[in-house]
């Protein structure tokens, strides 16, 4: 299997996506073959890990797709690459919430018995950073391969943090002093997508390319993901036992206003026998032709409401669409009737709004109604990420024969589901539930 390195921290915000996108583009700008992955359920950091390695970034999530997964999802990913870069979530140990080490950094490091790097913000640390580093390695199970030091002030302070270091007996692998020319900004959900400031993002990633490969050791690394454990997985595919016949077509939304899907979404619609075509809702007047599914994912339509509502004939079209359509989060808004008072697709009777209020975290689903997604009783796992609410929640508070798209425990029905439509603020990881798009596929073929 591919040399590999984990890159971890003590916690959010110690600058894992700054190394790790840093990594990427130094190794391929040596002419390394590198193959990006994100821990968790993020969409943001997968994007930036695609500009510097040039090929998808991908997500390795044990609650959405299940541990066993996570090794032939990462098999499929670095195929024909050199080295695989793999960004943690939050903290190393932390995972989803009250499940110990499900879904944590250490629980993925361990599946692919990966050597960890750790990033720590030494901003305002001294000699207490050995404890820290002594901790975290002791704590479970990992192999602690090295640290990198981020936010450093100046030589002297590089050098205490080093030699504390060195009491514990991990080597420091760089040091990175505070870079503005590589900041990227943020607003209400994180990073601002790469798709969103593309030339300002390509900027950044050389220049953190630049800076990397003058901070920080990158022989050194690149030792560390060699002397990973052999490891052997069959490649995950995407390939349906029993494709639908006759190819039809999926038009799948993207652009910057929805640029939060996984890469496995598109390939298993293809293995399952469509023929995938991209459309941007900002600026297409119209749907692909021969248009017979439509799904949307992710994003930030709240962000592009007044463009998204400035395209009328595509609204129309959509409007007046007889096929299929599946939507998450991002979707189900521009399938609204309106968005904080835009007008949007009214493919449902539901009003969108901002709120000032976070809903996040793990789902466990199961589908209340037949969809084009999944028949009744479907139980998954997907995410919620979102500032938004939807008025009213589900199909069922719409009418009598209304029906609602999913049901999770200490929460009322949620999303909309007809015979035709699937919309939800559920993100959905399909490569755990494949099913999903041969379902969606069958649908649309008849």
């Amino acid at each position: 299997m591919v040399n590999r390195i984990v890159i971890a921290a003590p916690a959010s915000g110690h600058g894992k996506t700054t190394v790790a996108t840093g990594l990427l583009a130094a190794f391929a700008r040596r002419g390394v073959r590198v193959a990006p992955f994100k821990v968790g359920p993020d969409y943001i950091d997968p994007g930036y890990h695609a500009l510097a390695a040039g090929r998808p970034g991908r997500n390795l999530d044990p609650v959405m797709v299940g541990e066993h997964l996570v090794g032939p999802l990462f098999a499929h990913g670095s195929a024909g690459a050199d080295l695989a870069i793999v960004e943690g979530v939050m903290g190393l140990y932390d995972g989803r919430t009250g499940a110990g080490e499900t879904g944590s950094t250490a629980q993925v490091a361990g599946l692919l018995d990966a050597p960890v790097i750790m990033v720590v913000d030494a901003a305002a640390q001294g000699r207490s950073i050995a404890a820290l580093v002594h901790g975290f390695r002791s704590f479970g199970n990992v192999r602690m391969a090295g640290v990198i030091l981020n936010r450093v002030g100046s030589d002297r302070h590089e050098q205490i943090l080093r030699d504390a270091c060195e009491e514990v007996g991990t080597p420091v692998l760089g040091a990175l002093r505070r870079a503005d020319a590589v900041a990227a900004p943020s607003r209400h959900l994180g990073l601002v997508p790469a798709a969103e400031r593309r030339a300002e993002a390509l900027a950044s990633v050389d220049a953190l390319a630049t800076l990397i490969a003058a901070s920080i050791d990158l022989d050194a690394v690149a030792a560390v993901a060699r002397s990973a454990a052999p490891f052997t997985a069959d490649p995950w595919s995407p390939a349906a036992e029993d494709p639908v016949p006759g190819s039809p077509v999926v038009a799948v939304a993207g652009g910057p206003a929805f640029t939060f899907s996984y890469a496995e979404t598109t390939e298993l619609l293809t293995g399952a026998g469509a023929t995938v075509v991209p459309f941007d809702p900002l600026h297409d007047e119209s749907l692909p032709a021969g248009t017979r599914a439509i799904v949307v994912g992710g994003g930030f339509p709240e962000v592009h409401a007044a463009a998204l509502s400035a395209n009328a004939a595509l609204r129309a079209e959509v409007a007046g669409f007889t096929g299929v359509v599946a939507a998450e989060c991002a979707g189900l808004l521009w399938l609204c009737r309106t968005l904080d008072g835009q007008p949007m697709c009214g493919v449902l009777d539901a009003e969108a709004v901002m709120t000032p209020t976070l809903t996040l975290g793990y789902r466990d689903a199961v589908a209340l109604s037949d969809s084009p997604l999944a028949p009744a009783g479907t139980r998954v796992t997907g995410h919620e990420f979102h500032r938004t609410t939807v008025h009213p929640r589900s199909g069922l508070l719409l009418s009598p024969a209304g029906g609602a798209a999913w049901a999770w425990r200490g929460a009322d029905p949620e999303g909309f589901a007809t015979g035709s439509v699937h919309a939800s603020y559920l993100h959905l990881h399909w490569a755990g539930t494949p099913s999903l798009a041969r379902n969606l596929v069958a649908a649309a073929a008849r």
